[in-house]
């Protein structure tokens, strides 16, 4: 099976104003969520209500979010230095959101979820962040990871969800891991024609700006930075009934590599 062909979709041309779906549950069941884009202009207006938990996550932009007797407001100007904003509701919860700046962005996800929890708006004060790899393999693996969701933040919701950022020439899933839960991944780059590298299970997949991977379970994933190029990525896992996701498989053959007295070089 050519892996990249069947779970990668690009998205070369950007995205048209209003939302573009780019993962479906009706055409990819097994990954149990949809995804994509809401792009927006200053004095629009978009409403969602669906029997789905639905999480919204501000790339970009001013907006207005009215939700459960709510209104805030929310800015975000840099997906590379700043923590995101992210809006959580549950099925049925009427969601309204005005663009005040110019442009605004969101990623959208959607899976079901049968329990009526409260909505919960995640700040950026509250996103944990971490600078990982440091110390290890050279500093070949240094990374920004913000997690925004996982089990112990919230255990109703059917989603982990989070940013990396790579410094450019950087690795992010080394030593190599993998998990029994599907998993999407949403890339951007800076400058916007950098690329990057994923290895997804005994593959090769090239990453551009605004690709979209679907991780299948059970298949390594891990992935490089071009020199020059910083990369953003988005991911989000899909927790499986009485099986959510609490941390990652990793490949034993190169788990050495991690260890802070690792040889890397030969003497010779």
């Amino acid at each position: 099976m050519d892996l990249e062909a069947t779970y990668k979709v690009r998205n070369k041309d950007g995205f048209i104003n209003g939302y573009n779906q780019i993962v479906s549950r009706d055409t990819h069941p097994e990954f149990l969520m949809d995804f994509g884009v809401l792009c927006m202009k200053k004095g629009e207006i978009f409403e969602s209500n669906e029997s789905l938990e639905r999480i919204f996550l501000l790339l970009k932009g001013k907006v207005l979010l009215s939700f459960s007797h709510q209104e805030v407001e929310i800015e975000r100007t840099s997906i590379y230095n700043e923590n995101p904003i992210t809006l959580d509701v549950p099925s049925m919860m009427i969601v309204t959101i005005e663009c005040m700046s110019d442009t605004a962005e969101f990623t959208v996800h959607k899976t079901e979820n049968d329990i009526n929890f409260n909505p919960h708006l995640y700040t950026k004060e509250e996103v944990v962040e971490e600078k990982r790899g440091l110390g290890t393999m050279n500093e070949t693996g240094t990374r920004l990871v913000r997690t925004i969701m996982d089990r112990s933040i919230s255990k109703e919701s059917n989603f982990m969800l989070g940013e990396d950022v790579h410094y450019p020439g950087k690795w992010a899933g080394f030593p190599s891991h993998s998990h029994n839960q599907p998993e999407i991944y949403f890339y951007r780059f800076f400058p916007e024609n950098g690329f990057g590298l994923l290895r997804l299970g005994g593959q090769g997949v090239c990453l551009e700006q605004n690709d979209a991977v679907m991780i299948p379970p059970n298949l390594v994933h891990p992935q490089v930075a071009a020199p020059g190029y910083a990369m953003y990525f988005l991911w989000i896992i899909r927790h499986l009934k009485d099986n959510p996701y609490l941390g990652p498989d990793f490949e034993e053959q190169h788990l050495w590599a991690g260890k802070e007295d690792a040889k890397i070089w030969p003497d010779v």
